[in-house]
């Protein structure tokens, strides 16, 4: 007989399980929505700020893009 190996669930997983069991189908998929919505403004922020910096840094002297 072979020993069994029980796996130990992340905690991302362990709160997705109690999401789903505490929280109606229709509640936990709008808080993911949101929370995706969330992650994505982040990255579009983080795209423009970069794209400001190298704007800057490309920019000469003189005139400056308004």
């Amino acid at each position: 007989m072979q020993p069994v190996h029980a796996r130990t669930a992340t905690v991302t997983e362990t709160l997705r399980t109690l999401e789903r069991v505490l929280l109606r189908a229709g509640h936990s998929t709008a808080r993911r929505n949101a929370w995706n919505a969330v992650l994505e403004d982040r990255r579009r922020a983080r795209d423009r700020r970069e794209t400001e910096q190298v704007m800057r840094a490309t920019t000469t002297g003189g005139v400056r893009p308004t």
